[in-house]
């Protein structure tokens, strides 16, 4: 194991005992098996700062919003003992909900970090189509949610949806997106009716 990586399981571990108030500490943890993944995972942080989360840098300088995530590169074989060491101490540094993504055929991070992490709600995001089977391959009672491959923005509502049921602020926040959504459709349906076909590929352009 590199100094490197001993020394961010050395600050996981401290981070543990500092027992600080939950609005100072990151309620959604993203990781991701290498930074190749960043594209695709990128749609959590979209979805998180749509619902106004902010991102969380330094644990001991929390952002100004209520809400925050932070994020890690975090690979389940190249380095083991630095993902068990973020699963074992996620809890009890604050966080409530990881965004887990990986790609390729072993795709072990989300399922790995599930189990370690347990009961901790992991929501497991195949980085790629062939990704799916292993990051859904989970044996009975050793749970995880995911989304379909690619759909990290799906993941970060989901993470979303979880802290709602504690939090009415965040309620407000999912159904005012929600009601966008619905604004989009209408406001297409309206205008494709209204030009039609060529005029409304032609608005398009």
């Amino acid at each position: 194991m590199t100094d490197e990586i001993q020394h961010l399981i050395n600050q996981l571990e401290a981070e543990t005992k500092e027992e600080k108030p939950a609005a100072e500490t990151p309620d959604v943890g993203i990781i991701m098996g290498s930074d190749s993944d960043l594209d695709v995972m990128a749609g959590a942080y979209e979805a998180l700062e749509e619902l106004g989360f902010e991102e969380q840098t330094d644990y001991d300088d929390a952002p100004d919003a209520r809400f925050s995530f932070e994020s890690y590169v975090v690979s389940a074989h190249r380095t083991p003992e630095l993902m068990y060491a973020y699963a074992e101490t996620a809890a009890a540094r604050g966080v409530e909900v990881i965004v887990a993504g990986a790609g390729g055929k072993s795709a072990d991070l989300p399922n790995m970090t599930a189990s370690i992490a347990y009961p901790l709600p992991v929501i497991g995001v195949p980085v790629q189509e062939k990704s799916v089977d292993s990051v859904i391959g989970m044996p009975t009672g050793a749970p995880i949610v995911a989304v379909d491959a690619g759909k990290s923005f799906n993941a970060g509502l989901s993470a979303g949806q979880i802290l709602s049921r504690a939090h009415d602020e965040l309620v407000e926040r999912l159904v005012e997106y929600h009601d966008g959504l619905q604004g989009d459709v209408a406001e297409a349906s309206r205008d494709l009716h209204r030009l039609g076909l060529d005029g409304y590929r032609g608005r398009k352009r």
